[in-house]
Order: C-alpha cells, then structure tokens, then sequence
C-alpha cells in the first residue's frame, strides 16, 4: 500500500525550478539562501534533523531520478564517503570555497575588483554566464554574489547527480555539508531527544 502523499513530498520540483531561474536571470540565486538558512534555524531551534528527512528538495530530487526514474546504479555508499573523516573534510572544503566566495564579493563591493559574469563549476571551471545578468538598480556585489552562490549551488547538484548515478539515490545526503552541519547543531543541544535520533528517520541515504 503506498504511503500517502503530502505537499512536502512535491518539494522536489523547487530544484529544478532553481536552476532553471539562475539560468535566466542570475538574480534569483539569492533565492538559494532559504534552503542555506532553514535547515539550520530548524535544527537550532527546533532540534532536530526534520528539514533533511522531510522538506529537502534536492533530497527528493536526487530520490525520484534514481529511484523511480532508475537512473541510479543503486549499488551501497562507499564506506569512506560515509566516514567522519571525509564528512567532516568535505564540511571544512566547503566552508573554504564559501568565504572565498565572500572574499571575492567583498572585493567587488569595495570596488578593488570587476564583476564576474560566471559560473565556476565544482570551484574550478570558469563558464560564461553573462546572459543571465541584465543589469540591476542594486550594487555589483549583489550580483557578485548571486554569481558566487548559483556557482555553489549548481555544482553541488552536479556532485549530487554523480553520486546518485554511481551509488544509492541519496548518496549526496550522505556527505552534504548542510546535513553534516544541522547534524552538529543537534548534537550540541544537550538533552534534546531530537539530536539523539540523528538523521535515521529518513533511511535514504543509508548513513
């Protein structure tokens, strides 16, 4: 008997619609911010992991192409990618090509550097993407940085993709530095039950 369905388990098509708007106007890649600052405001004031398990949308994403769609090989997460050294390391990674990213919007804000019309994928590839900037009544740096996050938000859900292909569906889940950081938060707050549970309520990405 299918499980029924709720107005969360559709979340999947925000992705999508994400990646579609940054490819059009860049400016929407501020958007991204809500999916940066609500995992970590329900896991600091609510305890708990519940944005991961239940309202992620590139979780879904990730779910519907390979598991429905059978896009994925569906073979077990390398124990490796599942260590906390490599969780915790790919956290750190992350946090450096973040405030680099700030670094260089600040740069741009301060006017010591010109505006970047592109994309830098998996934080190397530079892919022109001045199409997607029409001018603005606000400050370069408010496109530099839309630039700057539409950069780590594509190549993440290209790491996503990858990983999906190769192992389980969700394997992306496994190592995202979101998860790991909220996972953190919940163990921080002594006595919650919540942060005792972990992430186990999802399952999907066999942790």
């Amino acid at each position: 008997m299918n499980r029924k369905k709720y107005w969360y388990d559709y979340l999947w098509i925000v992705t999508p619609i994400y990646l579609g708007l940054g490819f059009f106007n860049i400016l929407f890649a501020w958007l991204g911010m809500l999916f940066f600052c609500l995992p970590l405001l329900i896991a600091i004031f609510g305890g708990s992991k519940l944005y991961c398990n239940r309202y992620c949308d590139r979780g879904q994403f990730l779910g519907l192409l390979g598991g429905r769609l059978k896009l994925s090989r569906n073979r077990p997460t390398p124990r490796w990618m599942r260590s906390k050294a490599f969780r915790y390391g790919f956290l750190v990674f992350f946090f450096v090509m973040f405030f680099q990213m700030l670094w260089t919007t600040y740069l741009v804000g301060a006017g010591a550097q010109s505006l970047g019309q592109f994309v830098k994928l998996l934080w190397t590839f530079r892919l022109p993407w001045h199409w997607a900037y029409h001018g603005t009544l606000f400050a370069p740096w408010v496109a530099q940085y839309a630039f700057g996050f539409y950069s780590v938000m594509l190549t993440s859900t290209l790491i996503g993709l990858i990983v999906m292909v190769l192992f389980k569906p969700r394997s992306w889940c496994v190592f995202c530095p979101m998860g790991t950081m909220t996972q953190l938060i919940c163990r921080l707050r002594a006595g919650s039950p919540e942060a005792a549970k972990d992430c186990a309520g999802c399952g999907g990405c066999a942790k």
